[in-house]
């Protein structure tokens, strides 16, 4: 007898996450060092952590065999005491996606109902298959959340909305007005997710807060992974309403956030030159690069993130055309955009290369 049959049914047709395209295995697919590629795929930090986290995390290896806070004491306080919060209202989590899972365990089961935008990040489709909840996915025109028609979709059965603002992969946002209408429509029975992983490179972010403190059935999803640079450490956090948060916590695993990672984060949310300098190699960048799309005749969305959703004709082909050259992109097919490519921003010598070699490519 196959496992399958033992398994849950919803399991079997799940498609699991496709990540970027590693450094590693690109270097030994192309007998090159993992120095000569460049990575632009999966939205990192080129200017990798800070400095300060660096010190931070070294030091906390000395203690790696000792179990990490499990209630991340002084790092939730930071992030309570930046957001004029309480402790009570910070979770921390194995990446802000590990937050999405807690959500899952809580409310969805196969009686739910979750809302989220066509092309908005694919997980939240995913967490809900593996519980088992139907996915009701709305049009977005012009790349943007529609959350006039997202309200609309709420039915009795709903318990999750996520709104990623800026999206993945569109690079897209919705206004504080257009959040204030929406927020209006929402019943208590549903809980809206504001997934903000790229809202330090915003210039005038949405207040979302706003309704945490009014006790709102809300979570926003922050993360160390992007503008902290951070990411192989797995770190992320949501803010939310005691209550929320109590539950959550009852479906966290012990000691979810480990202590190397606690340091680099604390450490580096402390350190806002680093960030300044980030948000500024970003918008350099990612002006760059729309500006050479712009001159290779290529539609493109124009973003608030750290990427950029470009038209290429056939994103497989370039895809593996960059790839020959040593340059790691994001191909969309699995978003149904079998056409783009998403470019995540670069220093300018990478974002440079990166061009070179797509006006090569383009021209063939």
């Amino acid at each position: 007898m196959s496992l399958w049959n033992l398994a849950q049914p919803q399991l079997r047709d799940l498609v699991a996450y496709e990540t970027g395209k590693p450094i590693e295995d690109v270097a030994r697919e192309l007998g090159l060092h993992p120095d000569e590629i460049v990575k632009l795929a999966s939205n990192e930090n080129p200017l990798g952590p800070s400095p300060k986290a660096l010190v931070a995390m070294h030091r906390a290896i000395d203690l790696a065999h000792f179990y990490p806070d499990g209630a991340g004491y002084y790092l939730r306080e930071a992030i309570a005491k930046k957001h004029t919060l309480g402790m009570e209202n910070v979770i921390l989590g194995n990446g802000s996606n590990e937050i999405i899972e807690f959500l899952g365990h809580a409310f969805l089961n196969p009686e739910a109902e979750v809302i989220a935008s066509k092309h908005a990040f694919v997980v939240y489709k995913l967490m809900a298959s593996l519980f088992g909840a139907k996915f009701v996915e709305v049009p977005d025109p012009n790349f943007t959340h529609d959350l006039r028609a997202m309200a609309e979709a709420i039915t009795p059965r709903t318990r999750q909305i996520f709104v990623a603002n800026p999206n993945n992969p569109t690079g897209t946002i919705v206004s504080q007005a257009e959040i204030d209408a929406f927020m209006a429509r929402v019943p208590e029975h549903a809980t809206v997710i504001f997934d903000e992983a790229y809202y330090e490179y915003l210039d005038q972010p949405p207040d979302t807060l706003k309704y945490v403190r009014e006790g709102r059935n809300v979570i926003i999803l922050r993360t160390f992974s992007k503008i902290q640079g951070l990411a192989s450490t797995r770190i992320g956090y949501g803010l939310a309403p005691k209550e929320l948060v109590d539950v959550l916590q009852k479906t966290r695993q012990p000691f979810n956030a480990n202590g190397i990672a606690q340091a680099g984060a604390l450490a580096g949310l402390l350190d806002q030159e680093h960030q300044r300098e980030t948000k500024r190699v970003n918008d350099e960048g990612r002006a760059y690069l729309q500006t050479e799309f712009a001159a290779l005749g290529r539609r493109f969305v124009p973003s608030y993130a750290n990427f950029v959703l470009v038209h290429v004709g056939d994103g497989k082909a370039v895809f593996q055309a960059l790839l020959r050259r040593g340059l790691i992109v994001r191909p969309m097919a699995g978003y149904g955009l079998p056409e783009w490519l998403r470019i995540s921003v670069g220093t300018m010598e990478q974002n440079r290369k990166l061009i070179a070699a797509l006006r090569e490519i383009l021209a063939a």
